[in-house]
């Protein structure tokens, strides 16, 4: 079990700078609003995580079944989140910076209803996240090596990746 800890936190890590819209918008929110609006815009995103994570581990066991024995599969999926990862990017990249550019004009408003609204739509709407869990549950079934083992190197990986977004929300903030 601790070996699937152990593996797992670097997957986190690396999830968590993931560039995609959730990325800048956290660093964003985190330097305009402060770090509780940035915590609570980031608890709506590892919501939609953990729904994407049981969508994926309970209504595709077969699906799961039919990529662990076809690597094509996993490397089509890799592509096509790579494509989208580089799409994302060049998009949030450009309407970042208009934000930026923005940022003195606007009035700043904490509502985080509306942030943990928002970070959860703005993650559960991107079915890239669900391909990247699908392919993650895929990965842990190949890895891990205890009982319990997707669902420890899954948790892990979520905790990882909370640990890692307030390293970067106080980062922005100190910015």
């Amino acid at each position: 079990m601790f070996d699937d800890i152990l593996a797992a936190i670097p997957f986190g890590i690396i999830l968590s700078f993931t560039v995609g819209p959730v990325f800048f918008v956290l660093l964003e929110t985190s330097a305009t609003k402060g770090a509780r609006s940035a915590l609570i815009f980031d608890a709506g995103v590892i919501l939609a995580d953990v729904l994407f994570i049981v969508l994926a581990f309970f209504s595709t066991e077969k699906l799961v079944g039919k990529i662990e024995n076809d690597p094509n599969f996993i490397i089509f999926g890799g592509v096509l989140l790579v494509v989208y990862g580089l799409i994302s990017f060049i998009k949030t990249s450009r309407s970042f910076r208009s934000i930026v550019k923005e940022y003195h004009k606007v009035e700043i408003q904490k509502d985080y209803g509306k942030l943990f609204i928002k970070g959860f739509l703005l993650n559960f709407i991107n079915i890239g996240v669900l391909l990247g869990w699908l392919g993650f549950i895929v990965l842990a079934n190949k890895i891990t090596t205890s009982e319990n083992g997707v669902i420890v190197f899954v948790s892990t990986m979520l905790i990882a990746y909370f640990v890692t977004d307030l390293f970067k929300i106080v980062a922005a903030k100190l910015s």
